[in-house]
């Protein structure tokens, strides 16, 4: 019995909309992924801080979801950027299907640069602005 074929496109689909809550993670590695359960609790963590300090500014009580909705935006680029080879190697050893990316997972890789350099500009002009002004730009 062939295991189940992971898919490439797919991977890096849930990683660019759902990285931040590791559901890519859990898609690969199933519901023990330690780094999945990390990137999920960061979900609650940032709202148990944000919960106790409601003062304080949302991009910092929120730090380790924005954190881990950037590192989920990388893991996007990661996944979509490993060869089908190396892919099938890693993920699919035992499914009996060869991986074969299109034109989809380029678009997804084009996408997924542009949102993950829109949210870092964003999060360092916003820290920035909390930082040096007190919040004055926003």
């Amino acid at each position: 019995m062939a295991a189940n074929h992971k898919n490439k496109t797919f991977a890096t689909l849930l990683a660019m909309l759902f990285g931040g809550i590791g559901l890519h993670r859990f898609y690969l590695y199933g519901t023990s992924d330690r780094w999945g359960w990390l990137h999920l609790s960061s979900l609650a963590i940032s709202g148990i801080l944000a919960g106790q300090w409601p003062e304080q500014p949302l991009l910092f009580t929120a730090a380790p979801l924005v954190i881990s909705i950037l590192a989920g935006l990388i893991a996007a680029l990661v996944l979509g950027l490993t060869p089908d080879d190396k892919w099938d190697q890693r993920h699919n050893h035992q499914s009996g299907r060869q991986s074969r990316s299109g034109a989809w997972l380029a678009v997804l890789l084009v996408l997924t640069t542009g949102c993950g350099a829109i949210a870092l500009i964003a999060v360092l002009a916003r820290t920035l602005d909390l930082l040096f002004t007190g919040g004055a730009y926003g």
